[in-house]
């Protein structure tokens, strides 16, 4: 593999003596899509604003393309694009004279119409920034962020507040970008998106990574689910108790929220069975009860736990 677009080491950070990042490392190379997921305060967005140049990390070490992006700004900036969630655009100026704008600061910028096109800007192109809704102004941020061919890509959120065709068709030029060798790192809260599109994932907590891996890696043993919902509420302990033991192997139970309870392990007829019986030995009648693999976002509620913050 080619050396990275991307290398964070040992990355320190801290407010007011709280550490937000704590000796967080992580790497992203060209030609993939690296997602970085985290509860909020987990410190990601600090990290990723380090390796643009809008932070100082207070020790560690930030290469982006070879760079340092605080000591390199000039020259990085001519190479990076920076997608961010608020957009960071004139409130005052036209949707297309920005992105225009933008587009002649790089040597061999994109084409804007097709930029237009496949963002389907259009519709909103003189419509002040002000006055775009917050999916408009993502899908602008998008265009204004690859607009100048960057070999390495930070894209934050870049699917929120976008209805189902405006989201697919991010998803296209995303992976496009990723085909012809961008770097692409993203930051999202929607699971669905890292697990679409993501070739490397970083989970991050309490300023460090607590887990990295290809989805597959990450999801690797933890492929099945049975999803109980039910009006009734339910012990857990006796479910993973009764599935272990009928069926030879461990199990875990968790709920979800009130009365949803997702049972984790080798779906087999047996499970099956220690589910009925469970639900028989508590009197339970359930609503549904449906089968399938295990997601990402399982596997990031067990990393970062449930509790809201």
């Amino acid at each position: 593999m080619s050396n990275p677009a991307l290398v964070v080491r040992d990355l320190t950070k801290s407010y007011d003596g709280r550490p937000v990042v704590d000796r967080l490392s992580m790497e992203a190379h060209a030609g993939q899509v690296t997602a970085v997921l985290g509860p909020n305060g987990a410190g990601k967005t600090t990290t990723i604003e380090c390796c643009e140049g809008l932070r100082t990390p207070d020790s560690g070490e930030i290469r982006v393309l070879g760079m340092d992006p605080a000591a390199e700004a000039s020259a990085a900036r001519a190479r990076v694009g920076v997608m961010l969630q608020d957009g960071g655009l004139p409130s005052g100026a036209r949707a297309l004279e920005v992105l225009t704008h933008v587009s002649t600061m790089y040597a061999r910028p994109r084409s804007v119409d097709d930029l237009v096109d496949r963002l389907g800007l259009a519709g909103f192109a003189g419509t002040t920034v002000r006055r775009l809704s917050g999916g408009q102004r993502q899908r602008l941020a998008l265009a204004i962020a690859v607009v100048g061919r960057p070999e390495l890509v930070f894209l934050d959120e870049p699917s929120a507040g976008l209805d189902p065709q405006s989201r697919r068709a991010v998803w296209d030029l995303v992976r496009e970008l990723r085909d012809t060798g961008v770097a692409i790192v993203l930051t999202t809260h929607l699971m669905d998106e890292a697990e679409n599109l993501a070739d490397r994932v970083y989970v991050v907590d309490h300023g460090s990574v607590v887990a990295e891996g290809t989805t597959e890696q990450l999801l690797a043993g933890r492929e099945q689910t049975i999803r109980v919902e039910t009006s009734t509420g339910l012990d857990v302990a006796i479910a993973a108790s009764l599935l272990s033991q009928d069926t030879g192997s461990d199990w875990n139970a968790v709920e979800e929220s009130p009365g949803v309870y997702l049972l984790h392990g080798e779906v087999t007829p047996a499970a099956l069975r220690a589910t009925t019986t469970w639900l028989v030995q508590a009197d339970a009648l359930a609503h549904r009860i449906s089968t399938g693999r295990r997601t990402l976002e399982d596997v990031f509620l067990e990393l970062t736990g449930r509790t809201l913050r």
